[in-house]
């Protein structure tokens, strides 16, 4: 996915400013952006350069201008045209896994704190996308139809917690019966 079709997205529901951009995705676990904010505003350069969003510049006192954006008609296009393109697979790369993978190297004890500490930090995100989920903060709700798909993406969130949370715990349980002589490999 381009971050530029996340922005006109989120442009679709509002006139934002690059900093009200760069807050939605950073208070979003639906809208992860790995980038920094100057992809933002890079993208948000070349939007503008292509016409898909015009900008107004408001004037403040005491303080920086600020730069408005909002979707123009061809923007609605483009944004509309890749809602309906052939939609990706999440592109999964669990660093964990990975790091699992060698975690043998590990005494029992330290593989065990590791699977905590992942637990853990699994649970809080949960809570996050949980309370995030029950606010509604980043959820336009234009329409019934849009309140439900939203409500829709924080349940896909909070299952892939919810399901890791499952995971680690079987794992850890199995470590414990591996290392009591309960369990082969």
């Amino acid at each position: 996915m381009s971050i530029e079709y996340a922005i006109l997205g989120f442009l679709s529901w509002r006139p934002l400013t690059g900093y009200d951009l760069k807050k939605l995705f950073a208070d979003s676990e639906f809208f992860y952006w790995s980038g920094n904010s100057n992809q933002i505003y890079r993208a948000l350069v070349k939007l503008h350069g292509e016409e898909l969003v015009s900008r107004e510049i408001e004037r403040q006192n005491n303080y920086p201008d600020r730069k408005v954006y909002t979707i123009t008609g061809e923007g609605r296009a483009a944004l509309r045209a890749w809602i309906g393109s052939t939609p990706e697979l999440p592109e999964l790369r669990h660093a964990f896994l990975v790091q699992l993978a060698w975690a043998d190297l590990l005494p029992p004890e330290e593989l065990d704190a590791l699977l905590k500490t992942y637990e853990d930090r699994a649970r809080a995100q949960l809570l996050i996308c949980q309370e995030q989920e029950r606010r509604g903060e980043i959820d336009p709700a234009r329409t019934p139809r849009e309140a439900y798909l939203w409500r829709m993406m924080a349940e896909n969130w909070i299952g892939f917690y919810q399901h890791e949370l499952a995971w680690v715990r079987t794992l850890r349980d199995g470590l414990v019966a591996f290392e009591n002589g309960e369990r082969e490999a």
